[in-house]
């Protein structure tokens, strides 16, 4: 597209933007009376308006049934998770039987690794990205040494070349290859929380199962915010959060992708838990731990309805958009429209302060661009957060931004940009 660095080019595709309703699907900030600029759904996504009203409904449904609401009602407890499986496997490319909603990210990490990290005295070592999220640094350290390993001989890191910021696939893979008779695992995440890149994820999976190891995704960044096909490209787990791109509240409720391959693998550990055991033997309450079929075999606790009728609401919305495919349209347009927008406040200011360490090709990165300020780079900050602009900071320099297509508009990311320069003009002058 032939972007244009006016407000009327920007009014104009929100017009045209067949996604624009969706927009009142949500709460917005305010400031000083105004809709808020927010562009931080890396980090927590904006309240759907129905998530009121569905936990209002469960709240009724305990007052009304209490215990026997796990029977009883227009929506039983009891299968409640089942009724997100659906919407969830649409947007990670999996079938419904490979996914299941349950406690928070990290702890489905350790959970999953429980399974697909099986150290032997030769194959011990898990290959990870550099700079990746510190949870899952910390998982990846705690895990090994529970295996007695020492991280600095089981882990290895793969970093960027000097004087670059992304990571070459090439590179992930030629260093999966290096350790081929080492690994026991592949573990990365799909988007860098940092840098914001959309990682290889079906190239790393063949080159980890080539060299006879595991391939496991954290999808924290990545899941709601870009398209990903977890059953074809064959991973063998996945865990995400939803309180990102897919807006289900502040420590939401979790998830899990475990490839049907390994349904019926009883060579894999497990740490069982009775809402994992078969659904219709449950009740029984017998010794012996025999798992539901399905990554609801992984499930170990009874289900937090609450944090799930929260996740209904939103998972909802991305049906009601027609699921990712059209979501994504919008976001390369939106991502895209920004990226040109700093490039011309640079070239207004005559120096390229801004710099974008996100990659430029948009099927490499989702929503969000991460920008290096050159100068003053926390005053920024401040400024766009003194005229509305809700954005994400990182120490020491980088500024996240992300637009997000279910609730963003272009006029928000055009009015982005202006703050932009305006924030040089004050935080200069001082």
């Amino acid at each position: 597209m032939n972007y244009q660095n006016n407000l009327e080019f920007a009014r104009q595709l929100d017009k045209q933007d067949a996604l624009q309703s969706f927009r009142n699907e949500f709460l917005i900030p305010q400031h000083k009376g105004k809709d808020a600029i927010y562009l931080c759904g890396n980090s927590l996504g904006l309240q759907p308006r129905a998530a009121k009203i569905y936990l209002q409904e469960q709240l009724t449904a305990w007052g009304i049934n209490a215990v026997e609401g796990w029977f009883q009602g227009d929506d039983p407890w009891l299968a409640y998770h089942k009724k997100l499986s659906g919407p969830l496997a649409g947007i990670l490319g999996a079938n419904p039987s490979e996914v299941t909603v349950m406690n928070s990210l990290t702890v489905n990490l350790h959970l999953l690794m429980v399974s697909f990290y099986k150290p032997t005295g030769k194959r011990f070592k898990i290959l990870m990205e550099a700079g990746a999220f510190p949870s899952d640094q910390y998982a990846m350290e705690s895990q090994v040494k529970y295996h007695g390993f020492d991280p600095k001989d089981a882990i290895i890191e793969v970093a960027p070349r000097a004087g670059e910021t992304i990571l070459r696939t090439d590179d992930i893979v030629n260093q999966i290859e290096h350790y081929a008779d080492d690994l026991a695992l592949v573990m990365f995440s799909g988007i860098n929380y940092y840098t914001g890149q959309f990682f290889d994820l079906q190239a790393i999976t063949a080159a980890a199962h080539k060299a006879g190891a595991y391939a496991g995704f954290d999808l924290a960044h990545a899941a709601g915010n870009v398209p990903v096909k977890l059953h074809d490209w064959e991973a063998d787990f996945a865990c995400w959060c939803s309180y990102k791109y897919m807006n289900s509240g502040p420590g939401g409720i979790s998830g899990i992708f475990v490839h049907e391959k390994h349904f019926n693998d009883d060579s894999l550990n497990r740490f069982a838990g009775w809402w994992g055991y078969r659904h219709d033997k449950r009740f029984l309450m017998a010794p012996g731990f025999k798992p539901e079929n399905g990554a609801d075999g992984w499930n170990v606790s009874t289900s937090p309805i609450m944090l799930m009728a929260l996740h209904k609401a939103a998972l909802e919305i991305f049906d009601k958009a027609g699921g990712l495919q059209p979501l994504r349209q919008k976001s390369l347009l939106l991502t895209g429209y920004l990226e040109y927008l700093i490039a011309e406040v640079n070239t207004a200011y005559g120096d390229d302060v801004y710099r974008s360490i996100t990659p430029t090709d948009p099927e490499a990165r989702g929503c969000q661009l991460s920008v290096v300020c050159k100068q003053n780079a926390k005053a920024i900050f401040n400024h766009l957060a003194a005229n509305g602009v809700i954005g994400d900071w990182r120490e020491p320099d980088v500024i996240r931004l992300s637009a997000v297509p279910l609730y963003n508009t272009f006029t928000d990311v055009y009015q982005t940009s202006q703050y932009l320069f305006s924030a040089l003009q004050a935080v200069n002058s001082l």
